[in-house]
């Protein structure tokens, strides 16, 4: 059975939040927490307390044991950027997007 948690609007850009994501594919949720626990980015956090919220979702909707849970993916779309600007020689502008992010992470209860 498959169980999903979400986070929207993440303050970080999904090309560099995928790659945390791609660390965790497959995992079982106990070793994803510890690879996410060590790793070096900082936004490595948001990401563990999706999986954390994936796992609760998981045991308490559905009375799955966390502890057969595995990772089966993660999915880390683009959100609402923020568009600000930033004056340019000459008169002009340049647009500055700050990238947002929306994590959804799944979980089930079988090895792929």
């Amino acid at each position: 059975m498959n169980v999903t948690a979400t986070a929207k609007q993440i303050s970080h850009s999904p090309q560099k939040l995928r790659i945390i994501g791609r660390a965790i594919k497959g995992l079982t949720v106990e070793e994803a927490l510890i690879v996410l626990r060590y790793h070096p980015s900082p936004w490595a956090r948001v990401v563990s307390k999706v999986v954390q919220s994936a796992t609760a979702n998981a045991e308490n909707n559905y009375q799955l044991d966390p502890q057969e849970l595995h990772v089966a993916d993660v999915n880390i779309g683009d959100g609402v950027p923020l568009k600000r600007f930033r004056p340019r020689a000459r008169g002009r502008v340049a647009q500055i997007k700050k990238r947002h992010s929306h994590i959804t992470v799944t979980v089930n209860d079988e090895r792929n």
